[in-house]
């Protein structure tokens, strides 16, 4: 597998060289108050979660105020059942005016801030803030004319895939890479909120890094880190998870977002995944050489005068391992010893007659 380019958002490089980039998504979990936005930003920051993400948009940047058909969410199995798409929005949607205070407050913090637009006036808005990358969401990866847009800014892209096909992939990498960006990101994503392990298919991860050229993440909506950590071993270097202060307080994203303990398992676990890939390697490592004294090895088990006959008494098969490897076993048994030999010395080829 080739390497790929590595992705450098602000000061902080991403790849599989580095350890995995944890992005702590807001979304609506600050329930419409700035307060509980800024503690949310807090709060991340102290988990170890690398970067906070936004999003923007208004209801009316994303859909159409109609309370019927299409735009009404009657699925019985759906979270946000009972509420116009227009509704739903608007309760979620993060006001624009508090876009600078959480980026300043996440800055101060020594946390990344950046969002996800929806539309091309978002785009627009949020480059007057600066941002040090941007987010494409898994339902904008086929609006190609966002997708242009955002790449040509030159500013590093993550964009999540859930839903889309490989040609629908296709369509935004290339989009991506022919305004001439190289700094992005693909996620892979199940868009079910919230998703069940068994349709994560994080195996699809290397096979869609070695598809597209590019770094590969995991937008997470399961419960708890396992999916997570399951996709660090199959090389994903980006994982976002959502984020909030306590489930219990409720929220359009509450139901599956991560809590602050979780959060903390996340980055600390993660980590470990990724230092545990290594490389493929066989043999002692130097971490364990000091280790082989605890193999068995031959002893000698019993005084022995030289011209003596090794048996299955005076001779075993023991701990440490400083002896002959016991695959000579067999071989000795029935040779004479060509010294005296005390208990416990490790036999040796010096001591066969």
């Amino acid at each position: 597998m080739e390497d790929t380019i590595d992705i450098k958002i602000a000061n902080r490089k991403v790849g599989r060289a580095y350890h995995p980039f944890i992005i702590a998504e807001m979304s609506g979990n600050h329930n419409q108050s700035l307060d509980r936005a800024l503690e949310i930003v807090e709060v991340a920051a102290k988990t170890g979660a690398h970067a906070l993400k936004l999003q923007t948009y208004t209801a009316d940047t994303i859909t159409l105020d109609v309370k019927e058909g299409e735009f009404f969410i009657n699925d019985k199995d759906n979270l946000w059942k009972g509420r116009s798409l227009y509704e739903l929005y608007q309760e979620a949607y993060t006001p624009w005016e508090w876009h600078k205070p959480i980026m300043e407050r996440a800055k101060k913090l020594g946390m990344l801030c950046f969002s996800t637009p929806f539309d091309e006036t978002a785009v627009d808005f949020l480059e007057e803030l600066d941002m040090p990358a941007y987010k494409i969401a898994s339902p904008e990866i086929i609006h190609l004319p966002l997708v242009k847009k955002v790449a040509a800014i030159g500013k590093p892209i993550i964009i999540s895939t859930g839903m889309a096909s490989v040609s629908e992939i296709d369509e935004a990498v290339c989009t991506v890479r022919a305004a001439g960006c190289e700094q992005f990101v693909l996620l892979k994503c199940t868009s079910t909120y919230p998703a069940l392990p068994e349709n994560s298919n994080v195996l699809t991860i290397p096979h869609m890094r070695e598809l597209f050229g590019c770094e590969v993440g995991l937008s997470d909506h399961t419960m708890g880190v396992g999916a997570a950590v399951a996709a660090v071993a199959h090389g994903a270097t980006v994982i976002e998870k959502h984020f909030t202060l306590n489930r219990a307080d409720g929220g359009v994203d509450s139901a599956f977002s991560m809590e602050p303990e979780e959060m903390k398992a996340l980055v600390i676990e993660t980590e470990r995944a990724w230092q545990s890939l290594g490389k493929v390697k066989y043999g002692p490592s130097e971490a364990e050489k000091e280790s082989l004294t605890f193999r068995r090895s031959l002893y000698i088990a019993e005084n022995m005068q030289k011209g003596d006959i090794l048996n299955e008494k005076n001779m075993r098969i023991v701990r440490p391992g400083l002896g002959l490897p016991p695959k000579y076993y067999d071989i000795l048994l029935g040779r004479k010893v060509s010294q005296d030999v005390k208990k416990g010395t490790a036999v040796g080829w010096n001591l066969i007659g």
